[in-house]
């Protein structure tokens, strides 16, 4: 099944090219402790009852989940994450990372007493790396998977998929025939497409005189309405067919291109400076190794439907800004860091610029120990927690209420971003994180910190 190469279109309304700097602001946070109690509940007596209990084998851990009623039935979709070990993979890791898609509801049963809850559904995915961002579309319609490695689905209800073949373009059965097609524009440049056609001659009255063909090929010419760039093909959305390119284009390309190529490697290495050293490259100027990949599968065809090349664009985090909605993802371009919101209803632009955090791609990348990274649902913040002690604020920039001038440039600053440090009384590890449009949480094993961010 043939998919759309998408990419992720930046909303250059929501950059902003003349931000500087954070502004260190020493105005304290208001932290309040809570001492966690062991759970033990006393004097209450309650009774509890299992409504599902299925073993699913291997451990697992809950990536995503979603819950709706229709016509009386309670549907819940479940996406899990496992890692197992694949002896099959000789070379690599020795481990494969499992998605596993499960689907259960209350449908049977006559009244609602009666009504349990069982497995519908088990769609299990395969890939080599953990995904950054894995989330379930509303209803169960599709599935949305970002990872440096790509996942594709290998069973159904325990059952393995059989794997689409490549389709041979050399095998030319009998009654069947070549086509070659020739678009020109004008005398001096012409396009050759070859494609093979599985559809067979049949008799037909002539018109007029046929003209000979030669080595039973049909060879048609068609005008161009206007010249610009190569066909990369000739139908719409069919990848099948050669492109054959004849010397004079050739010639051409390589012309061009002649300025970018050179038929030795780095002849005389001491001729030009380098164009960066390396040594005074930093650590939060690099970019990942691998490219990541973001696609999105059909939940009816189990098909990859979009895909999107994130290249070097870092992943920094999820968050859920509206329950209503899919968790949202934050990827570094360049400096900043840029929120995408997942939106299904539009198949021509799934992925929605909504949010710009300036610099943080920057700064994050700088702090080495950080471990939780985080941002408030109406985005007028983004905070960074390290593994101890140390939580980072950064505000979206703001008026100032005095006047203030950039003695540099000799402007007025209208606009103030400001960067605020909270320390955790604590020597334990953090744990947990979550942000609010007011309130910030860090969870330890002993203690949940409350910050008041905002009134």
């Amino acid at each position: 099944m043939a998919y759309a190469n998408c990419s992720l279109k930046v909303n250059r309304e929501l950059l902003d090219p003349s931000f500087e700097s954070y502004r260190l602001s020493l105005d304290s946070i208001p932290c309040y402790k809570v001492e966690l109690d062991a759970g033990e509940t006393r004097g209450l007596i309650q009774c509890v009852s299992a409504m599902f209990s299925e073993s699913l084998g291997e451990p697992f851990i809950i990536l995503h989940s979603l819950s709706n009623v229709q016509a009386g039935v309670h549907t819940i979709q479940l996406l899990l994450l496992r890692i197992q070990k694949d002896p099959a993979d000789s070379k690599g890791s020795g481990f494969s990372t499992l998605l596993e898609w499960i689907t259960l509801d209350n449908s049977t049963g006559e009244c609602l007493s009666e009504k349990k809850y069982e497995v519908r559904k088990r769609r299990l995915m395969k890939g080599r790396s953990v995904p950054h961002y894995a989330a379930l579309e509303p209803e169960g319609k599709g599935l949305m998977v970002a990872s440096e490695k790509p996942f594709s689905f290998k069973e159904v209800d325990g059952v393995p998929l059989e794997e689409e073949g490549a389709e041979d373009m050399e095998v030319e059965p009998s009654g069947e025939f070549k086509v070659l097609l020739m678009m020109i524009f004008n005398s001096a440049s012409r396009g050759l497409f070859r494609m093979e056609s599985f559809v067979s001659l049949h008799s037909a009255a002539v018109h007029h005189p046929p003209s000979p063909l030669s080595h039973c090929d049909l060879e048609i010419s068609l005008q161009k309405r206007s010249e610009g760039p190569l066909w990369s093909e000739l139908v719409l959305g069919d990848r099948r067919g050669e492109y054959i390119m004849n010397e004079e284009q050739a010639a051409q390309i390589q012309q061009r291109l002649a300025h970018l190529t050179a038929e030795e490697l780095n002849a005389n290495p001491e001729k030009d400076k380098p164009a960066c050293n390396a040594q005074e490259l930093e650590d939060c100027d690099g970019f990942p190794e691998d490219s990541s990949t973001l696609m999105r599968f059909d939940g009816a065809t189990l098909k990859p439907t979009h895909v999107v090349n994130l290249g070097s664009h870092q992943y920094l985090f999820t968050v859920e800004t509206n329950p209503s909605e899919m968790p949202a993802f934050c990827l570094r371009h360049d400096v900043d860091a840029l929120l995408w919101q997942p939106r299904p209803e539009q198949p021509d632009s799934l992925w929605e610029h909504t949010a710009t955090f300036n610099a943080l791609g920057y700064v994050q990348a700088s702090k080495r120990d950080k471990k939780f990274a985080t941002c408030a649902p109406n985005f007028s913040y983004a905070a960074l927690a390290e593994c101890l002690k140390r939580v980072f604020i950064y505000r979206q920039p703001s008026p100032v209420d005095t006047v203030l001038f950039n003695r540099k440039q000799g402007r007025q600053v209208g606009q103030v971003a400001k960067q605020q440090v909270a320390n955790l009384e604590s020597n334990h590890p953090v744990l947990g994180f979550r942000a609010t449009n007011e309130r910030l949480f860090a969870l330890t094993c002993n203690n949940l910190f409350i910050l008041k961010v905002n009134n």
